[in-house]
């Protein structure tokens, strides 16, 4: 059975305001084609039909209209709101129902990466972790402000969000391959300083339990959450796709 998949794309787009007073994050441009369609394409290589996508009240319209039903995707499309931020795993648990009894992935709406997800996905499925987690060999200074992973192979030693000191470059990336176990462990977590629970916890709790594995990426992944990081995306995809897709 295919796995399920979500992609979150709420919140406010505080750091890219004003653009996002106009629509919403995920809608902006990477090159030729609006953000959202990056992750769409990233869980279909995974073979994945059913999609739920997690939007906030900010401009959700415009997600409706521009991504249907899913037909024009070759997909279907479910539509979860949520009405206001509460952080990653709180966008995940609005996925319970739609999940039922399934291993699913989640996806960051801003995440972008250029090969296919169909290894990892098959990796989870014959593994008995309930969590895996995709890496990135980021510099000192992107792991900096990311959480980070130490990993003896694909095993993960520990979980570090935005690390001072960084023990590893080696950079979490915002999709997460995850078990139905997992709403249990969200329903449990306690919002951080800044109100909202935090994926890092969820992993947490997989690495107390021996059940978080790590695979890494081979390619470019791209992060779009603020300017710097909107221009470097649009600026590396171009690059790419007059490259024929070759990193």
């Amino acid at each position: 059975m295919a796995l399920r998949g979500i992609i979150l794309a709420g919140g406010t787009g505080s750091r890219l305001k004003p653009l996002t007073n106009a629509t919403n994050k995920h809608l902006l441009p990477i090159y030729n084609k609006p953000m959202i369609y990056y992750p769409i394409e990233m869980l279909k290589s995974a073979g994945v039909k059913d999609i739920l996508v997690v939007t906030g009240t900010y401009h959700a319209g415009d997600i409706f209209s521009l991504l249907g039903s899913g037909k024009d995707f070759g997909v279907r499309f479910t539509y979860r709101v949520q009405d206001k931020a509460g952080g990653i795993p709180s966008a995940i648990l609005l996925a319970e129902d739609f999940v039922g009894k399934d291993k699913f992935i989640s996806i960051n709406g801003d995440n972008i990466i250029f090969e296919s997800l169909k290894p990892f996905a098959d990796a989870f499925e014959k593994g008995k972790e309930e969590m895996q987690i995709l890496l990135y060999p980021g510099t000192r200074e992107e792991a900096q402000k990311s959480g980070v992973a130490v990993t003896d192979g694909n095993t993960v030693k520990e979980v570090i969000e935005k690390p001072e000191e960084p023990p590893s470059n080696n950079i979490i990336v915002g999709i997460y391959f995850l078990s139905p176990s997992c709403f249990e462990v969200i329903r449990n977590c306690k919002p951080s300083k800044r109100g909202e629970t935090e994926i890092t916890d969820v992993q947490k709790h997989y690495l107390g339990k021996g059940s978080l594995r790590a695979e890494f990426l081979k390619g470019k992944w791209l992060d779009a959450g603020d300017f710097e990081d909107l221009l470097h995306a649009n600026i590396e995809t171009k690059k790419l796709e007059e490259n024929g897709g070759k990193q």
